[in-house]
């Protein structure tokens, strides 16, 4: 006769099977999706439906891709993903600080409000040439047009979270004299931590977004300058090669974040 024991460890690897299968066919259906668009893609553009020149081919991007010492790829995905990184954390830490700010005073926090929402609406794009005459023309330029665009939305999204945090629990907390510092630190970030994640789950395309678009402006490397040398010199093979390679890029940098997400998880599990 089997335990009940036993009963709910075979029902546990069941549903854990059910859920392994679930994730295969799902990552499954994203490689078919994806082998069928290019296919179509590049029968498309054998067929003369679609002009190869002007929108490219598969097997035109995998040449030049097979070309990348002559082309400089690699020079131009480690700049992008270095100016995509310092944009990234610096308008992650500055965002968050800024909003622990805004947590800590209400009345600071209303009088920003309206300001916050009037940044957050601006295109960053309209202040580029203000930003090269500020900083300079080159990296720093990129790098802050990064940050501009990440920093408003990543204080708008931690204050709300913070601001959101269950008040019953900030209430009992409060009722044992806890300090401000002591409920921010153990009650409103732990809480947070998800709202953290998707925040840099955001911040990470919005970071890459700002660095191509002031690579466009002022750049003398990077994948946004080699879209924009490809536009000028009709290479359109070249274009939509950076393009493909910055979707790549974008997909890999938010697989980190969820991989830094997991690792958080299962570290705060373990201490427990």
């Amino acid at each position: 006769m089997m335990t009940p024991t036993a009963a709910i460890s075979k029902e546990r690897a069941v549903y854990l099977k059910k859920i392994r299968r679930r994730k295969v066919n799902i990552r499954l259906c994203q490689v078919l999706i994806l082998v069928f668009l290019l296919a179509l893609w590049e029968g498309l553009a054998r067929a003369g439906v679609i002009d190869a020149f002007v929108m490219s081919q598969p097997s035109r991007i995998l040449k030049t891709l097979m070309n990348a010492p002559n082309n400089n790829l690699a020079l131009h995905i480690g700049v992008t993903c270095y100016e995509t990184l310092i944009g990234f954390l610096l308008g992650t830490g500055l965002g968050v600080g800024l909003a622990v700010l805004l947590w800590w005073s209400p009345f600071l926090s209303k009088v920003s409000e309206p300001y916050l929402v009037v940044l957050n609406s601006l295109p960053k794009i309209a202040l580029g040439p203000v930003i090269i005459i500020w900083v300079g023309a080159g990296t720093q330029a990129i790098i802050v047009m990064a940050l501009a665009i990440s920093l408003i939305v990543t204080v708008m999204e931690m204050l709300n979270g913070f601001l959101n945090t269950d008040k019953e629990t900030i209430k009992m907390v409060r009722t044992f004299g806890a300090t401000r510092w002591q409920l921010f630190s153990k009650v409103v970030f732990p809480s947070n931590l998800h709202t953290l994640f998707n925040s840099l789950k955001v911040n990470i395309g919005l970071s890459l977004v700002g660095v191509i678009a002031g690579e466009f402006l002022v750049s003398k490397a990077g994948l946004g300058y080699l879209i924009v040398y490809g536009g000028q010199v009709f290479q359109m093979d070249l274009v939509m090669t950076g393009v493909f390679i910055l979707a790549v890029v974008a997909a890999l940098l938010y697989q980190c974040v969820v991989l830094l997400e997991k690792w958080v998880d299962r570290r705060l599990q373990h201490t427990a």
